[in-house]
């Protein structure tokens, strides 16, 4: 199989280990098709949707990709990306002074150039393998994976290798390639997921707490107050709808940085090229567009990606549960048994009766010295330790347990 674009940006010579060859490339448009989904079948967030994402990057962002090949085939692949990193970024809520007057004070020490697996514009890092690989094999072709990642690193200067969001799911086929190659892991931000198994809408608030089904019913009450739209094309709102979710973001007690900025084009571009596998659930008051949920349609799940909303009016009409109702609607009037809703906003959506599905990152520094202060150190601070609603959650655990909650 020849790959498109080879020429120009694949490695001069790609490392080869026990026959598995592994190739950067442009992007993942620089990969036929067919074979992307093979690796990934159903997923919406699939080689359409990452030919949207690479046609209009996030500012910070360059994106590429890697594929692995044996006897032509392709048999691994995964989504690259790079940016100058700043490595204060988990140093959140009330040590967020800190990371800032690193960032002021030693500039050259907290921001490095980093090169990843994965991608700023997904949860899970998308790190495929041919389906009929055995482990043995998955582990070779992620041997040659990681060299083919880190050749490419040494050619740019690229210090810091990491993957991004792997899934707990995952690991088998990547974790004992990472470890051999002195990667650290630790613990990432979780994915929130909420299971449908309901026939109806009042089955699923059974499930919930008493005082969280009061709540939810107690601010439905008003929701004739504001009228809700379905869309599968965006023309005409794209920039109230960048607005709305800059305005929601502004608002998040939590900042990390590039990874949560979106260009000016992503909601247009995503949308055309996914076609009806991308929803838009619109919130109006009269002629004023108060919130958005942006929703990936799978057979048997539901992406809830992104949310914007208008303050204080979202407040005052209760958009969240809103449009979570809203969602969870949606998902039970079309059998739909799967809803996910991402990483953030943690505490209203287990409330809501969402669990949190781990998620790891790995990284190393190519110098021997400094991957071992990295392996020293950056544990001390793993990203699900630095948002807070995860911290919040974490001290209830013990207390729920101890009182057989």
């Amino acid at each position: 199989m020849r790959l498109v674009g080879v020429g120009e940006m694949a490695l001069m010579s790609p490392p080869e280990v026990a026959g598995y060859q592994a190739q950067v490339l442009p992007g993942v448009a620089a990969i036929p098709r067919e074979a992307w989904t093979a690796l990934f079948p159903n997923d919406v967030e699939g080689w359409d949707y990452y030919i949207a994402c690479e046609a209009s990057p996030p500012p910070a962002f360059t994106f590429q990709a890697i594929v692995v090949t044996a006897q032509s085939r392709v048999v691994a692949a995964a989504p690259i990306f790079r940016l100058t990193y700043r490595l204060d970024t988990p140093l959140q809520g009330r040590w967020r002074f800190l990371g800032e007057w690193l960032n002021r004070h030693l500039p050259r020490l907290v921001n490095l150039p980093v090169m990843g697996l994965g991608s700023p514009l997904a949860d899970r890092c998308h790190l495929g393998f041919a389906a009929d690989l055995s482990a043995s094999q998955r582990t070779m072709a992620m041997r040659a994976l990681i060299a083919g990642l880190d050749a490419h690193a040494v050619a740019l200067e690229v210090p810091i290798l990491a993957v991004k969001d792997l899934a707990d799911r995952d690991l088998g086929a990547a974790d004992p390639a990472l470890k051999e190659a002195r990667f650290t892991r630790v613990p990432s931000l979780p994915v929130a997921t909420l299971d449908l198994p309901f026939a109806s809408e009042e089955d699923y608030l059974a499930t919930l707490s008493p005082a969280t089904r009061k709540d939810i019913r107690r601010k439905l009450k008003t929701a004739d107050r504001v009228r809700v739209e379905m869309r599968t094309s965006i023309a005409g709102i794209e920039r109230e709808i960048l607005s709305l979710y800059d305005e929601t973001r502004s608002q998040s007690g939590v900042d990390y940085g590039d990874f949560e900025k979106l260009p000016p084009g992503y909601f247009l571009g995503v949308m055309q090229s996914l076609g009806d596998r991308a929803v838009l659930m619109l919130y109006w008051r009269g002629e004023e567009l108060l919130g958005f949920n942006l929703l990936f349609v799978e057979k048997e799940r539901v992406i809830d990606k992104f949310l914007g909303m208008h303050y204080p009016q979202a407040r005052e009409h209760n958009l969240y549960v809103l449009s979570w109702m809203t969602n969870v609607r949606f998902c039970l009037e079309r059998g739909i048994r799967c809803l996910q809703t991402g990483q953030t906003a943690y505490a209203s959506k287990v409330r809501f009766g969402s669990r949190l599905e781990k998620s790891w990152l790995y990284y190393k520094h190519r110098g021997r010295a400094m991957n071992s202060l990295f392996r020293t150190f950056g544990p001390l601070v793993p990203p699900d330790k630095a948002d807070p609603d995860l911290a919040a959650l974490a001290k209830k655990a013990p207390r729920a347990r101890k009182t057989g909650r």
